[in-house]
């Protein structure tokens, strides 16, 4: 059995056990989160798809981590002489699902 969720203006593709990294979200680790925007369920008795989300259906899962991800340069440089860097550390919760409830 499997799900899409959408959280953090992305989708995602779960299933139970699996563990993955979104967009921050705030709590601390080892907290319950559920996600309500479940698009599609994959179970025994097929597809379902929402339109746009599916009513009764829950994701839920533990905050395993909170952290920044590796480093982002960015670089230009112009013909006329002159070059600017910049860069961030994006901030990440990495998440494991626990249950897909219908």
């Amino acid at each position: 059995m499997y799900a899409v969720i959408r959280t953090g203006g992305k989708q995602y593709r779960v299933s139970e056990g699996a563990v993955f990294q979104i967009e921050k979200i705030e709590g601390e680790v080892g907290n319950e989160i559920r996600f309500e925007e479940v698009l599609m369920l994959n179970d025994d008795s097929g597809y379902r798809v929402g339109k746009p989300c599916l009513d009764g259906v829950q994701v839920k899962a533990v905050i395993v981590r909170q952290d920044k991800a590796p480093k982002v340069l960015h670089f230009r440089k112009e013909k006329e002489g002159w070059a600017r860097r910049r860069g961030h550390r994006q901030l990440f919760s990495e998440v494991k699902i626990v249950s897909i409830t219908v």
